[in-house]
């Protein structure tokens, strides 16, 4: 299992899309009409060899629309890779999970977990093929070069009223070691990556971190910086998240 895309929900998506690729020197997005099928718009751009996604509602009663009315602009939604498909699948139905999207073409398989049955987020569980591709990046991009192709995220943060349970269902759905206590919350290991799971504030339960590496700290804290965004250490307050940067 590893982090392959990330999704924030955005009231407005073109500005939201404007600031995100100049606060890390992003390419253009791809925007994927697939995702009309979910009352959707978005924008995907490549970072490293993954993804962060932009979604912003078009229609009324969408999943995302309920977000944005309960959190504001918030994480949204986790797209893990896993290399293994069918033992994933095996497992939540051996769990009895509820799921709310499936997916299988030539190039690539997906299923969505119902999110009350796992808990802080949707989590998407992926199995490109090959493992290098990625559907949902549009049909022509390429990952990152130069220094910029050693970007990754590398964890994400979700609150929740109980993190200790809330991560021992993670483990359990997704298949991994027990959790391991980190600072005041919990943490599951991925591949080049992690889980953390802390205790919620006002906001209620919800994606509330992600922790990016990227190629120039300094100057997408400079950038932030011009963009008026709170800026606290190496912290940047973006879309109702904390974004944790580092450097690659």
């Amino acid at each position: 299992m590893r982090i392959r895309q990330i999704v924030f929900a955005v009231r407005d998506l073109q500005e939201g899309s404007a600031r995100l690729a100049a606060l890390l020197g992003l390419d253009p997005a791809f925007r994927d009409p697939g995702v009309a099928e979910f009352g959707l718009d978005n924008a995907v751009f490549v970072f490293g060899d993954q993804f962060i996604e932009l979604v912003s509602p078009v229609r009324d009663g969408t999943t995302a629309g309920r977000l944005l009315a309960r959190r504001g602009d918030s994480g949204y939604m986790l797209i893990l890779q896993t290399d293994d498909f069918a033992r994933e699948r095996a497992r939540f139905a051996a769990l009895g999970l509820r799921t709310v999207f499936e997916a299988e073409y030539p190039d690539i398989r997906a299923v969505h977990l119902h999110p009350k049955d796992i808990g802080g987020a949707i989590v998407s569980v992926d199995e490109p093929r090959p493992a290098a591709s990625w559907r949902w990046g549009g049909p022509a991009w390429r990952s990152q070069t130069g220094p910029r192709a050693e970007q990754r995220v590398v964890g994400i943060t979700i609150d929740a009223h109980d993190p200790r349970a809330m991560a021992g269902r993670w483990a359990q759905v997704l298949g991994l070691a027990a959790p391991a206590t980190a600072g005041a919350g919990y943490r599951l290991a991925l591949e080049g990556g992690q889980v953390d799971f802390v205790a919620a504030g006002a906001r209620g339960e919800g994606i509330g971190g992600f922790t990016l590496s990227v190629a120039d700290l300094a100057a997408v804290l400079q950038a932030a910086r011009a963009q008026g965004l709170p800026v606290q250490g190496d912290s940047v307050a973006l879309f109702g998240t904390r974004v944790e940067l580092r450097g690659a």
